[in-house]
């Protein structure tokens, strides 16, 4: 420690971004001294986040250690060197000269938010593949790719349209056909594992071929209380699928959803989008004849 007389720098270096060296670190900066804390790994706070209980007292290791990071990440008289080395001390005492390696980040320390994506897209531990590999042919026939462009061309120049043309692909065809989601990929020129997010994540679109109609019988509150279960029961038994399959014919897919915002008039069931209420078994059996072939 240096003390602030004549010839000396009146400041103090602190390797060790430990409890320890923190702890140093605040006790020098309150008695007014300029602290350097070097730490090599990018954080402060050392190995003592990685316990639980401390000795002798069973204190919880992070409620000692994060008022300390608080206080030393805040304190004015403090400047951190993370991921910083000490390579060589010359001088006597009082007046040192430390040479310290300050390692590439590749990120702005003021912005970062600790999230850790750097470190999964960095270039050093992640070999990036500078050769894209050949986009597979889009398996379409010249009538599908018409009208995929048709819907891209009602979309052209606007921002952020994605859904909005996957939800007019998906009523074309009732699912969303592999080479009609790499269309709307190159067309838009995004990554297609993005428009494959977007469509795994919303459950109105399927990556499965579904039939010509769509059946959804209401399984919330209000339906099932009203007999929608026995609804469910009476179409499984009639056309021989479970809940969220296909008749092997491909005219009906039959689904089960949560609530279809038509309480009043439960049990409901849709087909195609038409809402069919208060219905009873015999009566929805009766429905699906009307249906097209």
């Amino acid at each position: 420690m240096a003390e602030a007389t004549e010839g000396k720098t009146g400041s103090v270096l602190v390797v060790g971004a430990g409890i320890g060296g923190m702890q140093a670190s605040l006790d020098l900066a309150n008695s007014g001294f300029k602290v350097y804390l070097v730490e090599k790994g990018p954080a402060i706070g050392g190995v003592m986040s990685q316990l639980d209980k401390t000795f002798p007292t069973n204190d919880c290791a992070m409620c000692t250690l994060a008022p300390r990071m608080v206080e030393c990440g805040n304190h004015i008289n403090i400047e951190k060197l993370t991921y910083s080395e000490v390579e060589s001390i010359s001088g006597a005492p009082g007046s040192f000269d430390v040479r310290v390696r300050k390692k590439a980040r590749s990120v702005d320390p003021d912005k970062c938010t600790g999230c850790g994506e750097c470190m999964e897209s960095c270039l050093v531990r992640n070999r990036a593949y500078l050769d894209p590999l050949p986009p597979e042919p889009i398996d379409l026939s010249s009538e599908q790719l018409a009208a995929i462009d048709a819907i891209l061309a009602q979309y052209e120049g606007q921002d952020g349209a994605i859904v909005s043309i996957l939800q007019d692909v998906n009523a074309t065809y009732n699912w969303l056909p592999p080479g009609a989601v790499q269309r709307v990929s190159d067309t838009l020129n995004l990554p297609l594992s993005r428009v494959l997010r977007i469509a795994t994540f919303y459950n109105m679109f399927s990556l499965e071929p579904r039939g010509k109609n769509i059946i959804q019988v209401c399984t919330g509150t209000a339906c099932h209380v009203k007999g929608g279960g026995r609804i469910l029961e009476a179409l499984e038994r009639e056309l021989d699928v479970q809940a969220g399959c296909t008749t092997p014919d491909m005219r009906f897919t039959l689904e089960a959803v949560r609530c279809l915002g038509c309480c009043g008039l439960a049990p409901v069931v849709t087909i195609n989008g038409h809402v069919h209420g208060k219905m009873k078994p015999g009566e929805i059996l009766k429905v699906l004849d009307t249906c097209p072939v």
